[in-house]
């Protein structure tokens, strides 16, 4: 038994839900689609997931859900890792004309890691070496694009990683791919599990349809 998910805000359960508006109940915080249980980038990851996922497979993002309560931290590095995950998984497969932002994207996290970690300037993940060699010619210009210039920290996680986020999930889903949601289930996922981890969150969060099933429409099966 999964709940109806619905795409964008919806003033109340009656209406529908979303994810992060499901979360925002499960959590006993008010009826929101930005609920302060989850770490902003990614309940803005979580809800552009929502609304580019398929109406069919948009009821299995809802195991998800209880994942992401009580996962917040001011902690930067948090954002500028969550943005180069996204990069990382979209890059690839995206449609040509988001490759370049999204290539960009990856060094500048990985610069942005190099000082929020201390490492050697220039370290690339192996994520991001994978990623950026699937597309050469744009991780070429990306590099020279990025030659010299300089991003606060600050200002990359107030302005860029929450681009970047969006970019990619845009991208995943214009990808000639036949399994555009099962990608971006997984890179929701996938996320999560890594902040539940940055987080020393062990526990298994699981959602249990007496919490939900009085307040929002059960999903129907097949």
């Amino acid at each position: 038994m999964l709940p109806m998910l619905g795409r964008g805000k919806h003033r109340s359960p009656k209406k529908g839900a979303c994810f992060m508006e499901l979360a925002s109940f499960l959590a006993g915080e008010r009826w929101s689609d930005h609920p302060s249980c989850t770490h902003p980038l990614v309940a803005m990851l979580a809800r552009a997931v929502n609304d580019l996922t398929s109406d069919h497979a948009r009821p299995q993002l809802a195991p998800l859900i209880p994942s992401v309560i009580g996962l917040t931290s001011d902690d930067q590095r948090w954002d500028v890792r969550i943005a180069l995950r996204a990069a990382q998984a979209a890059l690839p497969i995206s449609p040509a004309d988001r490759q370049q932002t999204l290539a960009v994207a990856i060094y500048g996290a990985e610069r942005m890691l190099d000082v929020l970690d201390d490492r050697p300037s220039g370290t690339l993940a192996p994520e991001s070496v994978e990623a950026l060699e699937s597309v050469p010619k744009t991780a070429a210009w990306a590099e020279r694009f990025c030659a010299g210039t300089t991003v606060r920290p600050k200002r990359f996680v107030r302005d860029a990683a929450p681009s970047v986020v969006s970019t990619a999930v845009q991208g995943i889903s214009e990808a000639f791919v036949p399994d555009v949601d099962a990608r971006l289930r997984s890179l929701l996922a996938d996320t999560i599990d890594d902040v539940r981890r940055w987080a020393g969150r062990e526990d298994s969060a699981v959602l249990d349809p007496a919490e939900w099933r009085d307040v929002v429409k059960e999903a129907p099966v097949g």
